[in-house]
């Protein structure tokens, strides 16, 4: 997954082909800590799809931007554009299905 500031926002998000998904999240968020080896492991089987994430704490003007009110939230990105915000934990096969409708 990759670390995304507002340095490299534009870059890796912004500028991507098809389906970015960025994970707006926290250390000391216990739901967080669920989703991360949930989007770890997806990351990994759904090559399709690029996987970001954002720490809050650090990046808030990120945070802002999006609208980010609670955490985890997922921004799921087409061309620069969110095409749908998930928020909270949901487990694997769930996300994957959501996902995997977007792509």
């Amino acid at each position: 997954m990759t670390v995304v500031t507002k340095e490299n926002f534009a870059a890796e998000v912004e500028q991507a082909a098809g389906l970015v998904v960025v994970d707006f999240w926290a250390s000391w968020c216990g739901p967080c800590m669920m989703l991360k080896p949930v989007l770890e492991e997806l990351s990994g089987e759904m090559t399709n799809v690029k996987f970001c994430k954002v720490d809050v704490d650090e990046q808030m003007e990120l945070a802002q931007r999006f609208g980010v009110q609670s955490i985890p939230t997922l921004a799921c990105m087409k061309d620069g554009q969110i095409e749908k915000t998930l928020i909270g934990y949901r487990d694997k096969a769930s996300l994957r299905a959501e996902l995997e409708a977007l792509v």
